[in-house]
C-alpha cells in the first residue's frame, strides 16, 4: 500500500442524500465503535477523543481496547474492532492488509533518555552511532518499538546492549532514573520526566508516523469519519507533526 499523503489523504464525509436520493438528510455517527489503539496513543491521546465523541455524538458508543499495533491491524481487518489507531517507523513499516483505508493522525518525534549525571545528559544533540557502549532499555520482543530500535541500532553499526525489557513506557523512566539504562522513547504519551531522567535529542530525530486504519467496506460510515476527524484534531493538539 502506498504511503499516505499527510496533505491530501482526508477522509470523506459521507453523501448527504439518503437511499433513494430524495435530498438531503443529516448523518449522525450512532451505533457502537470499537477503538483499538498502542498504549500511549491511548494515554496520550484517546481520553480527548473519546470525550469529543461522546460529548458531540451522544448516540455514539465508543469502546476503547488498548492493543499493540502488531494485532489492532489484523482485528480490524477481521472486523473484531471497527478502527485502529497504529504506529510504525521509516525502517519498520508496518504491513497493512488488502481491504484496509488508512489516514495519517501524525507524526511523534523521539528522544533518547538518559539518568542525570550521564556523559550524555548534557550534550545538546547525539548520534546513533555514538551509543554503541550503552546499556539499554526498551520494550519487549515482538513490539513495534523493540523491532525499530534494534534495526535503529544495527543499521548504525552495533547490536544493542539490551539488559532490560518492560512494555510500560513508565516503567523504562523508573529505571532510567534508576541508573539502569537509557532508553529511546516517543514523546506522545510519555508525560513530564521524573526526576534523574534528561531528555536528549538524537540526530537525526526519529519519528514514527501515526495512523487510523478501518475496513473500507465501513468508509462511509459517520461515526469513522467523526473519529478519525477527532484523532487528527487532538493529535495535532497534542503536537503530533
Amino acid at each position: 500500500m502506498a504511503e499516505p499523503d499527510l496533505d491530501h489523504d482526508e477522509v470523506h464525509a459521507p453523501d448527504s442524500r439518503d437511499q433513494h436520493g430524495q435530498g438531503d438528510v443529516e448523518w449522525l455517527p450512532t451505533g457502537r465503535l470499537t477503538v483499538g489503539a498502542f498504549a500511549s496513543a491511548a494515554r496520550g491521546l484517546l481520553p480527548g477523543v473519546l470525550a469529543e465523541l461522546g460529548r458531540d455524538h451522544p448516540a455514539l458508543d465508543v469502546r476503547l481496547d488498548e492493543v499493540d499495533p502488531h494485532l489492532s491491524v489484523d482485528l480490524v481487518a477481521k472486523g473484531v474492532i471497527d478502527l485502529a489507531v497504529a504506529h510504525d517507523w521509516d525502517i519498520a513499516p508496518l504491513p497493512t492488509p488488502d481491504g484496509l483505508a488508512q489516514a495519517v493522525v501524525g507524526l511523534d518525534r523521539c528522544d533518547l533518555l538518559v539518568p542525570a549525571g550521564h556523559p550524555l545528559a548534557e550534550r545538546e544533540a547525539v548520534r546513533r552511532e555514538e551509543l554503541a557502549r550503552e546499556r539499554w532499555i526498551c520494550q519487549p520482543p515482538g513490539t513495534v518499538c523493540h523491532d525499530w530500535l534494534t534495526r535503529t541500532l544495527r543499521t548504525a553499526g552495533y547490536e544493542p546492549d539490551i539488559r532490560h525489557r518492560a512494555e510500560e513506557n513508565h516503567t523504562q523512566l523508573a529505571l532510567v532514573a534508576a541508573g539502569l539504562g537509557v532508553a529511546m522513547i516517543p514523546r506522545l504519551g510519555r508525560g513530564v520526566l521524573p526526576a534523574g531522567v534528561v531528555a536528549v535529542r538524537l540526530d537525526p530525530v526519529p519519528e514514527r508516523r501515526l495512523y487510523a486504519l478501518w475496513r473500507t467496506e465501513a468508509a462511509r460510515r459517520p461515526a469513522i469519519t467523526a473519529a478519525v476527524a477527532a484523532l487528527r484534531a487532538h493529535g495535532a493538539a497534542a503536537g503530533l507533526e
